[in-house]
């Protein structure tokens, strides 16, 4: 066995035989895969930069540096580094339109009650002349306010819109949950983390909505499933804002007029920090990227653990 956790070149497979089976041939195993050192490990022995075109050579003992990691692989410089992010921020933008496109459902929330039996076609109707005459609100909204429509039958209907299921508020905690996505986002986005089960899985509430971009991309920075619902409107409201008053962690705030330098942006944010982790993703037009400043040990992080960047990219 090498240093590097490789079996050596010399492994033979070896050939036996058992009274009256014949030989057999007992193939080589496959190559064992190198596992890296545990983030902001020191030293860090014999650990490649994760530049495949880095010039300083594939193996290097005693580096200078330990960190930054970023997206598990770590850059032995700053050079390597901005090569490493560039990619990063090409492969989010890769295909980006201006703006997501609404989502329109294929049966509208006034015909699908109907059809469920929970309202009329009066009271549809009804709803819909003061939606128009108002110019605002949403037509569940207007159910409930003038016609008298439960709110649970409203979110019911809306849950089958989005097919996703009517999530609870049992053991929310918002000082537990308020690291895992920035405030800005759950503010923007109406959204609201409910609960971590097993570890793994996020329970992530919505008022009237879904927002597959929003939970794509939590699923990518915080490693955890999601399983997006729809949560009461009358419960969702005073859970968010108890939420929005958690400590969540620091953040800065950039606005880049080009590819190039919201890349540029980033680079300086991770090399100032030199996170032990740090990973991006794109959240409509903002480019999300959160550092780990020191290894997480359980399913979230604690506030002063991660760091935030939020770059909007909306003007390019």
């Amino acid at each position: 066995m090498s240093l590097l956790g490789f079996r050596s070149p010399d492994s033979r497979r070896t050939v036996r035989s058992l009274p009256g089976s014949g030989e057999f041939a007992v193939p080589r195993p496959e190559p064992l895969r190198r596992v890296p050192p545990a983030p902001g490990s020191w030293p860090r022995l014999l650990v490649a930069c994760a530049n495949p075109g880095c010039g300083s050579g594939w193996l290097q003992l005693w580096r200078s540096r330990s960190a930054p990691v970023f997206e598990g692989g770590w850059s032995c410089s700053r050079e390597c580094t901005s090569v490493l992010v560039r990619s990063a921020v090409r492969r989010e933008l890769e295909g980006r339109t201006p703006s997501e496109a609404a989502h329109r459902h294929r049966v509208p929330l006034g015909l699908l009650m109907i059809e469920q039996g929970w309202i009329t076609a009066r009271q549809l109707r009804r709803a819909l002349e003061a939606q128009r005459a108002a110019g605002s609100g949403r037509l569940g909204q207007w159910l409930t306010g003038i016609e008298g429509v439960s709110e649970q039958l409203v979110t019911r209907a809306l849950s089958l819109q989005w097919s996703c299921p009517v999530m609870a508020l049992d053991f929310h905690d918002p000082d537990a949950l308020a690291p895992l996505i920035p405030r800005l986002f759950l503010d923007a986005f109406s959204a609201l983390p409910l609960r971590v089960a097993g570890s793994r899985l996020l329970y992530l509430g919505f008022e009237d909505r879904l927002d597959p971009v929003l939970a794509l991309a939590v699923e990518r920075v915080a490693g955890l499933r999601v399983e997006s619902g729809l949560v009461r409107a009358s419960l969702f409201r005073p859970a968010q804002e108890r939420m929005l008053g958690a400590a969540f962690p620091a953040v800065e705030l950039i606005e880049a007029a080009s590819e190039p330098a919201s890349a540029a942006a980033l680079v300086r944010s991770v090399e100032r920090a030199r996170p032990v982790e740090s990973r991006l993703a794109r959240v409509h037009d903002c480019l999300w990227l959160r550092m780990w400043l020191r290894p997480q040990t359980g399913p979230t992080p604690e506030a002063g653990q991660v760091q935030d960047v939020i770059c909007w990219i909306g003007g390019f």
